[in-house]
């Protein structure tokens, strides 16, 4: 008897950080960035999800589609406008998370009017993966249902961040009071010092959840549980620490984890920003999975996956520096 197809397959990357410049290293000085390259790299992924078999449902961008390079050289919004034009090239809807390089190169109100907005990019009546209204403000988590019983949620890791925000709007000033209790440093970026060197996520380049926003995927989650849906979530930064570094992880990882745990639908949460990537498989059968990084991926390699979704697992089909991964759900 032939094998079931799968209920659905959608593609992920993460951290493509294009900027038209030569390559550079990171802010330590050792680790090579591809900056230029990398645009070439998401084409040769955007050749291989058209042409996958069967079709892909969308793709998850997982965030810092442009490199902060950008706004030092005033090119961010052709650097974007490049990334979006390739993106673009693909029948079916792409989903963004928003990182901290989108935020080094634009205000949260540029990009709430970018195709980096789901408002932006899916406008009503243009994509048949509805998606469902987010919590207030300016967040942009949202929700949509790609397939009867499969649910996918969009976090914003930076609805608490100092980054993209005017220094005197309330939600920015309290994004500063928390990172000035938690991180002592005059270099915010810097996790050197933290108390007990234990929460050394608190650093300028990470941001969190509101608790609006928390409060909002409780509810998502609970409608997933009655209507027994498998659920992904995906956001820009990790929520486990086996899943990353200690430093790379969003603020308030903990209660982001503690609204999954409470819930039995979660199946997979989807992150980038480490650059070496990383997996764990947690203590509530939820699969972590933090994709390396476009921009450190050299010119004759690549850093893409695809990812098939089945009644009992998910199968990722990585390239490049992503490597292939059997994901079982949990049984009940």
């Amino acid at each position: 008897m032939a094998a079931a197809p799968p209920l659905l397959c959608f593609g992920v990357i993460a951290d493509i950080q294009y900027a038209d410049a030569e390559d550079g290293y990171d802010f330590g000085g050792c680790r090579r960035r591809y900056y230029r390259q990398s645009l070439g790299l998401l084409r040769d992924a955007v050749e291989a999800w058209a042409a996958e078999r069967p079709p892909l449902a969308f793709v998850l961008q997982l965030g810092d589609s442009i490199d902060g390079l950008n706004a030092r050289r005033g090119a961010a919004e052709a650097a974007l406008e490049r990334v979006l034009a390739v993106l673009g090239r693909l029948p079916v809807p792409v989903h963004h998370a928003w990182g901290n390089h989108e935020l080094y190169n634009f205000s949260r109100a540029r990009l709430a009017r970018s195709g980096l907005s789901a408002a932006v990019a899916r406008p009503p009546g243009r994509d048949c993966q509805a998606c469902h209204c987010s919590p207030a403000g300016d967040c942009q988590a949202y929700h949509f249902s790609p397939a009867v019983r499969v649910r996918v949620v969009v976090l914003d890791a930076y609805d608490l961040s100092i980054l993209g925000r005017e220094p005197d709007s309330p939600r920015y000033q309290e994004s500063l009071r928390l990172l000035r209790e938690k991180n002592p440093n005059d270099n915010l970026n810097s996790p050197a010092g933290t108390p007990g060197l234990e929460e050394p996520q608190f650093v300028e380049f990470n941001g969190g959840f509101s608790q609006a926003q928390l409060d909002w995927f409780n509810e998502v989650l609970k409608f997933s549980d009655e209507n027994q849906e498998k659920v992904v979530v995906m956001g820009h930064l990790p929520i486990h620490p086996d899943a990353s570094d200690r430093v790379c992880l969003a603020w308030n990882y903990k209660d982001a984890l503690s609204v999954i745990y409470s819930h039995r639908c979660v199946v997979c949460f989807l992150a980038g920003h480490l650059h070496d990537g990383g997996y764990c498989l947690d203590s509530h059968g939820v699969h972590h999975l933090t994709l390396e990084g476009v921009i450190e991926t050299p010119p004759e390699s690549n850093a893409f996956g695809t990812i098939y979704v089945y009644e009992d697992k998910m199968i990722l089909k990585g390239r490049g520096r992503i490597s292939d991964r059997v994901m079982h759900f949990r049984k009940w």
